[in-house]
């Protein structure tokens, strides 16, 4: 089997995961970055081994190379990826493409046109179809354990601590810089939604807003910044005990490439040192979404920053009995309504990136691209794009305050 040789376009902390995924496999090789940041860049260098010819500022000049790769993995910033996953399959790269596909739908048509003009093996990073235990649960349905669905509600966790990290202080706390709530954290959610229900979603209504991070909430003597806070030593979202004190994979990215000095200096003036209740953040912080389905099934999801914990919940209703997931245990109880019995199965845990999906994500495209087989991949881009029409639905529901119609898929 011939070595697949896989660019990275985009070496943050998403592209080093999937880079390094990339590597560990048998067959694959990371040959080639793009990356404007010259830390972040030089890195990709070093870990790599790569050669001088194959280091790239941008993805402009990575396709004006028109070096010698097979497949290109995008994880820039949402609103850049149209541009290299266009330009990318229009050179004949297969595409792994990190979610979302893009940050308008026209956007999206786009890149799934690209793939039907080169025919590149594709997939799209909606991590959650690929996750075991998510998987479990799907076999368990398609089974027939509950009868027939009538109905699902799922709730997403973002946490407090996710919340402030990445969606208040972060690179997705502003529509400017990146995109609406629900298009970058919830797509995939969205999207296994739609394949545990296995039926076109003809209508849907959404419901959120921004509620809590805004200065009306901010407490009297809050400052503008943490390290200039009269209650800094109180707050919980204080950004000296989160960057400076603490372990957790928020301070670890933070820490990443700099050294205790300038991660000092980051927290007293970079924007993660700002106060939660004073930033540019536009971004809705709690969300609601009702679906209704062609088979006649309705579910709700729920996205929300106020929680302690992270993970997913999931309760599918069917006829027979009905099916409860609970991701932060990796626990499945079935609820049989005829025997009146409750059983819980315990899922087995994963080690890696969003609990193993994301390496079975990238195992999966790899796989198909050495058997030159797409059939296995569950997300392509053309599958990608039915459920993103969706989440773009969602947001047009929630904005203009109404109920909006979908075509079926195929129409």
């Amino acid at each position: 089997m011939n070595t697949i040789r896989v660019a990275i376009i985009g070496f943050g902390s998403r592209g080093r995961g999937f880079a390094s995924m990339v590597h560990e496999h048998p067959n694959a090789t990371v040959v080639a970055v793009a990356e404007p940041i010259d830390s972040s860049r030089q890195a990709a260098a070093e870990t790599f081994g790569l050669a001088d010819d194959m280091v790239f500022r941008d993805w402009q000049s990575f396709v004006s190379a028109r070096p010698d790769c097979d497949a290109v993995v995008i994880a820039t910033m949402d609103r850049d990826h149209v541009g290299p996953a266009v330009a990318c399959q229009d050179l004949g790269c297969h595409m792994f493409l990190e979610k979302p596909m893009a940050t308008t739908l026209p956007d999206c048509e786009a890149i799934a046109a690209a793939q039907r003009r080169n025919n590149t093996i594709t997939i799209v990073c909606h991590s959650m179809r690929y996750h075991l235990g998510c998987d479990v649960l799907k076999r368990r349905v398609d089974a027939g354990e509950i009868g027939d669905i009538v109905s699902m509600d799922q709730l997403e966790q973002v946490a407090w601590w996710h919340q402030a990290h990445s969606f208040v202080r972060g690179n997705w706390g502003n529509e400017g810089r990146a995109t609406f709530m629900l298009l970058a954290k919830s797509c995939h959610d969205i999207d296994y939604m739609s394949y545990l229900i296995g039926s076109d979603c003809l209508r849907v209504s959404s419901f959120g807003s921004l509620t809590y991070f805004t200065e009306a909430h901010a407490p009297e003597g809050s400052g503008e910044r943490c390290v200039d806070c009269g209650i800094e030593p109180d707050c919980a979202y204080s950004a000296v005990k989160t960057y400076l004190t603490e372990k957790s994979w928020m301070a670890e990215l933070l820490r990443a490439h700099r050294s205790p000095e300038e991660l000092r200096e980051e927290i007293r003036t970079g924007p993660y040192g700002r106060c939660v209740w004073r930033t540019d953040n536009d971004v809705v912080d709690h969300q609601v979404v009702a679906m209704e389905h062609a088979n006649g099934v309705t579910a709700t999801f729920t996205m929300t920053g106020f929680t302690h914990d992270g993970g997913r919940m999931i309760r599918v209703h069917g006829t027979e009995g009905e099916l409860y997931y609970d991701q932060a245990v990796e626990e499945i109880t079935h609820k049989h309504f005829a025997t009146r019995t409750v059983e819980t199965q315990a899922v087995t845990q994963e080690s890696g990136s969003h609990g193993g999906g994301d390496e079975r994500v990238v195992n999966t495209w790899l796989q198909a691209i050495a058997d030159k087989d797409s059939t296995g991949i569950l997300t392509d881009v053309h599958e990608s794009l039915r459920t993103h029409r969706i989440v773009f639905a969602a947001e047009q529901s929630r904005r203009e305050k109404r109920q909006v119609e979908l075509l079926p898929h195929g129409s």
